[in-house]
């Protein structure tokens, strides 16, 4: 049985598709996307508690606060919570557009799928440096 090459070549071969051999569809990757961004703004609403409850206490409060969320990992951590917003309301928006019948066409889904990730990527950016610089009503 071991000299079979029938047996030989079944056993060389992957049972499955694997992440080394299959390619990502973009439609794919922004619906995986898609519900990460909605666990990652839930762990955001916790932050946003924690920055209510630190604005509650007084300055010394509001000062913890900002010591870790003025650090780079901080900026980031805000960066990402914002873009997953941005993201995750681009792409309802497209689902919404979906309900109603339209972008169902496999080069539709694909094109607005690139045009969610990066229309997210300019409302985060633009977001997070009107606040950063001032400009966002949040002077220092």
């Amino acid at each position: 049985m071991a000299d079979n090459p029938q047996v030989r070549e079944a056993r060389q071969r992957p049972l499955s598709p694997h992440l080394t051999i299959y390619r990502w569809p973009v439609t794919m990757m922004t619906s995986i996307t898609h519900r990460a961004t909605g666990i990652a703004l839930s762990v955001g609403m916790l932050i946003l508690a924690w920055w209510l409850v630190s604005i509650s206490n007084g300055p010394e409060g509001f000062e913890s606060f900002h010591a870790v969320m003025d650090t780079p990992l901080g900026l980031l951590v805000l960066l990402g919570i914002t873009w997953s917003l941005a993201f995750h309301f681009c792409n309802g928006v497209r689902h919404l557009a979906w309900d109603l019948g339209y972008g169902f066409s496999k080069e539709a889904s694909r094109q607005g799928s690139i045009w969610v990730i990066a229309i997210s990527a300019v409302i985060a950016v633009a977001i997070f440096a009107g606040v950063w610089s001032g400009h966002g009503g949040y002077l220092r």
